[in-house]
């Protein structure tokens, strides 16, 4: 069994899809702090050949709730006339605006369930299988911390194998982990440079932003090109 564990984040990059399809399970970490400022309700997109950072509005939003207790608020309206105008004449708009409609309307904005289910959506689009969880459906201790919450979670799931993003890579220590019969491994993406209109190649972009220029397939493969350290 293969776990991943990170925040919920509304389309990410590719560097965290590549994480999702690694692994057996990936638990949407929702029953930790919300961070303001974090990535949760925002990424960057192309406009105009350069990065733009978009930001969904929330309800609710403290750094004393926990990221399970906090909403999406948007009517989405502003977002994709946005997404019109940086991506009408991309090769895939209609069909990633169609399947952005279906992710958008759904009733549940509480945001572990809503992220939850855009990954469901946008992994069944690509073509691969992982099961996603919600950390707060887990039964643990929920009085642990750090990474001994993260140690509870994969025991809980009889992981063997656990991929974090190479960010985390001083949080954690692979020789507890090892303790735990759990091996420790950290995803580093190769973020292959792909046709964005004529421009010069931006990287680390919103999945947006790759899904509105590629054909499933060659996403399906990009989300392989990494390795693990």
């Amino acid at each position: 069994m293969k776990v991943g564990i990170m925040q919920p984040y509304f389309m990410p990059y590719l560097g965290y899809w590549q994480l999702m399809s690694a692994v057996d399970t990936y638990v949407v970490y929702d029953d930790v702090q919300y961070i303001k400022r974090g990535w949760i309700n925002r990424n960057n997109i192309l406009l105009n050949g350069k990065k733009y950072l978009f930001t969904i509005k929330q309800s609710g939003a403290s750094q004393n709730k926990l990221i399970k207790d906090v909403s999406f608020a948007d009517d989405f309206v502003k977002f994709k006339k946005t997404l019109f105008f940086c991506y009408s004449k991309a090769p895939f708009y209609t069909q990633i605006m169609d399947l952005l409609e279906n992710i958008l309307m759904y009733e549940d904005k509480s945001i572990g369930n809503f992220i939850l289910n855009s990954f469901s959506i946008v992994s069944s689009y690509i073509g691969f299988e992982t099961d996603f969880v919600l950390s707060s459906e887990i039964k643990k201790d929920n009085s642990l911390k750090g990474k001994d919450k993260i140690l509870a979670i994969c025991k809980d799931l009889n992981a063997v194998e656990y991929y974090n993003a190479i960010g985390g890579q001083g949080l954690y220590d692979s020789t507890e982990f090892k303790q735990y019969g759990i091996d420790l491994k950290f995803v580093k993406s190769n973020l292959t440079p792909y046709k964005q209109f004529n421009n010069d190649f931006v990287p680390g972009l919103s999945i947006i932003d790759v899904l509105m220029f590629n054909e499933r397939g060659k996403v399906k493969d990009m989300l392989k090109d990494f390795y693990t350290i």
